[in-house]
């Protein structure tokens, strides 16, 4: 299928079995303290973020992960790197960063746009666009880059919508993925 074929797919649906990508998290690691270039940034100026909804094998559980600034439960998800081939690799990239996991993606859940207010965008916060990937956690690792800067633990689908209540765009992504409800 030719690639504008699968994006337009894609961007009609929001669901796109993808091919299987490897992510060796013992090079993030080596490579974590090395400055990476600036987050990509779209057409409009907006911060392009790749995230991972991570389910058990299952499908009964996801793990959330402890947000660094407010306290909150949050999905891993984080700035797709200008030296990253795909959003995909960046998603994965930052499960193992922000969660310590090794995932296998198993949907693309396709692009979720900016849900907050104007008044809700900040310096350290700007307007973003999502793209997430439902994933099978595989392995969880006990040690990680972020292991001292955030906490993990499983949810339920009820309970990580209460959990996730106050970030619509991470509610979208819950909603759109295959868990067990």
């Amino acid at each position: 299928m030719a690639a504008a074929q699968q994006l337009s797919m894609q961007s009609r649906t929001g669901r796109t079995n993808q091919r299987e990508c490897s992510y060796d998290p013992r090079l993030c690691q080596r490579d974590y303290a090395l400055t990476r270039p600036a987050a990509g940034y779209g057409s409009q100026g907006e911060r392009l973020v790749a995230g991972i909804v991570p389910l058990s094998a299952d499908k009964y559980y996801v793990l959330l992960i402890q947000s660094t600034r407010r306290g909150g439960w949050v999905l891993p998800k984080g700035g797709w790197e200008t030296d990253e081939a795909t959003a995909q690799d960046a998603a994965k990239r930052e499960a193992w960063e922000e969660a310590g996991i090794i995932v296998k993606v198993n949907y693309d859940l396709g692009l979720i746009p900016e849900r907050r207010r104007p008044d809700q965008l900040t310096a350290q916060a700007p307007k973003a666009s999502y793209h997430f990937f439902e994933a099978t956690v595989e392995k969880q690792e006990a040690q990680w880059p972020e292991m001292h800067k955030r906490s993990r633990q499983w949810f339920t689908y009820q309970q990580a919508k209460q959990a996730l209540a106050d970030r619509p765009e991470l509610l979208d992504a819950l909603d759109r993925c295959t868990m067990h409800r």
